[in-house]
């Protein structure tokens, strides 16, 4: 018998052990998640689009046929997909009244990955358009809402997979992260989220669909567990668009190991010298207080490179990306960019992105090139960056509009709040958000590791490391 207290209190390992022990059949496990997401959704609008009674009849073939719980070591637990991300036969709308109505035909890769590892998929997750933006409050599907503090973001552009996770409605959800839509989510929402290396975990088929390579797929988590066993579902065995990182052992095996003395950068100045709130300052430095007291090496920096030429290189290419994943659907709907149903930043990016010809592409990719270079340099002298994931804690909803008409404000307000997050995806390198304390409202504060490409395992242990000495809550209080 699974209570409800059960099911909030223990991670998707932990229940997909007691499944597997049968201490509760699969209908009982997906039915309490279900319920969940009745009675939670309502008062977040974390899920965008329902698959319940799919997910229930999946879970009755489970029960059928118990040898499909060995697919992986989290066969049959409830999970949710970011609606950016294509389910063959689930609406796909990607947070934008453009795509309404779209149907997927196929799955995506990372889709593919995650059936084949045994999930059931609940639904997907509230997203901003095309995942643009650092909140979650697309005009297609309406704000999602903090399940700390209702009034203020989850963070995007993975806001809807964060806000399901933390309420508790499952406990990991799938996530995309193109410029830190990962991490900022998760910091937001007081979740562990690992953006991994480029090349380790599927992608598209095309460039494009990837952000040239700056997108990745994994998860937003409760713990550091359950990111790494997620992780070993998904890597890669053979490479697909981009090289793969080494991982010679499991990622669960991985964090068991004891962390080796580490040299570590610590940076609290903004990477555009704008403010860094003074509660997420301190709580770098404090994580660095405990890091020095766990036996590591922390040294004050001011940034490990010039963030300008790779962040502008970055807006290039999302732009041309934008105008890309548009163009198509503009197509279909036989509309133009002009008079398409699209929110304000949207159309601006798509606009510029439709004027990049091909030597504004090859300087943007050979610009992000050379950071990757620098960064490479870098970590030949530290391990890991220790840095803030946002500069502000949570915003109020609507702090930070898609829509707003004054474009300068806009863009004014979304570097005052990131900034911190964007470079490692244009790297490709591996970087975690790890929850680490709160501020006066409440809300939740993350810290960010960031290491070298190929070093997720690395990312993971140190993140096991701080849970152990620093354990969080796990879930939002039930309001």
């Amino acid at each position: 018998m699974l209570t409800d207290s059960d099911y909030r209190g223990n991670d998707a390992l932990q229940l997909a052990a007691s499944l597997r022990n049968k201490d509760f059949s699969c209908v009982e496990l997906v039915s309490t998640a279900i319920s969940n997401a009745e009675k939670l959704n309502p008062a977040i609008n974390a899920i965008v689009a329902e698959g319940f009674e799919q997910a229930l009849e999946q879970a009755r073939q489970f029960d059928a046929n118990p040898q499909m719980l060995q697919y992986s070591a989290l066969a049959g637990i409830p999970f949710l997909i970011k609606d950016l991300t294509p389910i063959r036969g689930m609406s796909c709308q990607r947070g934008s009244r453009l795509f309404q109505g779209d149907v997927a035909e196929q799955d995506a890769n990372i889709v593919t990955a995650y059936r084949q590892a045994g999930l059931i998929f609940l639904g997907k997750t509230n997203t901003p358009e095309l995942g643009l933006t650092i909140t979650t409050e697309p005009q297609s599907n309406g704000p999602c809402h903090n399940p700390w503090q209702h009034e203020y973001s989850t963070g995007g552009s993975s806001g809807g997979a964060a806000a399901a996770v933390s309420a508790g409605i499952v406990p990991a959800a799938h996530a995309t992260d193109g410029g830190g839509s990962i991490r900022i989510p998760a910091s937001c929402c007081g979740l562990v989220g690992l953006k991994p290396s480029r090349g380790l975990t599927p992608v598209q088929d095309s460039l494009a669909e990837s952000w040239s390579g700056m997108s990745a797929h994994h998860v937003v988590s409760q713990s550091v567990a359950d990111s790494a066993a997620f992780l070993d579902v998904v890597a890669l065995k053979q490479p697909m668009l981009y090289p793969l990182p080494a991982h010679s052992t499991a990622f669960t095996t991985s964090i068991e190991k004891p962390v080796a003395r580490l040299r570590i950068a610590l940076q609290t100045n903004h990477p555009f010298a704008l403010e860094t709130d003074a509660t997420c300052r301190a709580a770098v430095e404090e994580c660095g207080v405990l890091l020095q007291s766990l036996g590591h090496h922390v040294e004050t920096i001011d940034k490990p490179l010039d963030y300008k030429a790779p962040v502008s290189a970055m807006g290039k290419l999302i732009c041309l990306h934008t105008y890309q994943a548009l163009k198509q659907q503009l197509e279909l709907r036989n509309v133009t960019l002009d008079s398409a149903n699209l929110e304000h930043s949207t159309r601006s990016m798509a606009k510029i992105g439709a004027q990049m010809d091909a030597d504004s592409y090859v300087a943007a990719r050979d610009t992000l090139r050379e950071a990757e270079l620098a960064m490479a340099a870098f970590h030949g002298q530290y391990d890991v960056i220790l840095s803030p994931v946002l500069s502000k804690p949570p915003v109020k909803l609507g702090w930070l509009d898609m829509n707003a008409v004054d474009e300068p404000e806009y863009a004014r307000r979304f570097r005052a709040w990131s900034g911190f997050t964007a470079l490692y995806n244009g790297t490709g390198q591996p970087s975690i958000s790890i929850p680490f304390t709160s501020n006066t409202a409440g809300l939740p504060i993350g810290v960010m590791c960031s290491a070298a490409w190929g070093n997720d395992s690395l990312l993971l242990q140190l993140a096991s490391q701080l849970e152990q000495a620093r354990p969080w809550a796990r879930l939002a209080p039930v309001t």
